[in-house]
């Protein structure tokens, strides 16, 4: 999925987000801009998370949300 395409799916998935884990700031969101490395270190450090519960909270997510895609740094999505 080239990055346009990223960039408009998470201006429709910011809302869900912020429902999800109400301690990101708009600025937080901005920043994230749908990269699922960035997703997870800003609920780890708004929140007070370990990394492998806010990939455990991400994943829970994402199952829910099947729309969702992310931008990953492993296989570029």
């Amino acid at each position: 999925m080239n990055q346009d395409r990223i960039e408009g799916r998470w201006k429709q998935l910011k809302g869900k987000v912020k429902e999800q884990w109400g301690k990101l700031t708009d600025d937080d969101l901005d920043i994230i801009a749908g990269r699922r490395e960035q997703l997870l270190g800003r609920i780890q450090q708004r929140h007070g998370l370990a990394k492998d519960e806010a990939e455990r909270q991400v994943r829970d997510w994402e199952g829910k949300n099947p729309d969702a895609r992310f931008e990953r740094k492993d296989d570029g999505r």
